[in-house]
């Protein structure tokens, strides 16, 4: 599956590439150092991401029950999104990143489009995420995109918002 637009493709790549890898580190830096500055005036520290990405690792964003899209803006990576199966009918998102040099070009309902489309190829009728608060960007993109704030699925300890879209299916 490749999903294209004027200036972005998105397609899958194996979660434990150097490019994922650094995708996946730039998305933590990203929201971890978000989450440090407004709870406790400080970016994240290198040893505090490296734990990070120790205690929650990606290995799931890979099949059977995951896929790990990268998307590319005017060729280069620029963005991530990860899809998991959570069970027969319903699909999570996992790590949505935009490298913030591309951020503001589209790149965002490319990729969330491609991570629906995974979803439905599984079968899903539900695609669902957790976020926080202070995403406030992302949380605009996702209702922008359909989804709506739905009770908490998980425990997280960083979600402070559910949201879940219902995948229509295109009949054959």
């Amino acid at each position: 599956m490749i999903t294209t637009s004027s200036s972005w493709t998105v397609a899958p790549g194996p979660v434990g590439s150097a490019g994922s890898a650094a995708l996946l580190r730039e998305y933590l830096v990203d929201v971890a150092d978000r989450w440090y500055l407004l709870h406790h005036g400080r970016r994240c520290t290198p040893e505090e991401i490296e734990r990070h990405l120790a205690e929650d690792p990606s290995d799931d964003l890979a099949p059977p029950h995951g896929v790990f899209l990268v998307g590319r803006y005017s060729g280069e990576p620029a963005g991530c999104v990860g899809v998991r199966r959570l069970d027969a009918r319903t699909a999570e998102v996992k790590r949505m990143f935009i490298r913030p040099a591309q951020r503001g070009r589209g790149g965002g309902p490319v990729l969330l489009a491609a991570a629906e489309e995974v979803a439905r190829s599984w079968g899903a009728e539900r695609l669902v995420l957790d976020t926080r608060l202070d995403l406030v960007e992302a949380r605009a993109l996702y209702a922008r995109q359909g989804f709506r704030e739905t009770p908490a699925y998980n425990d997280s300890a960083y979600a402070e918002v559910w949201m879940a879209k219902r995948l229509a299916h295109q009949q054959s």
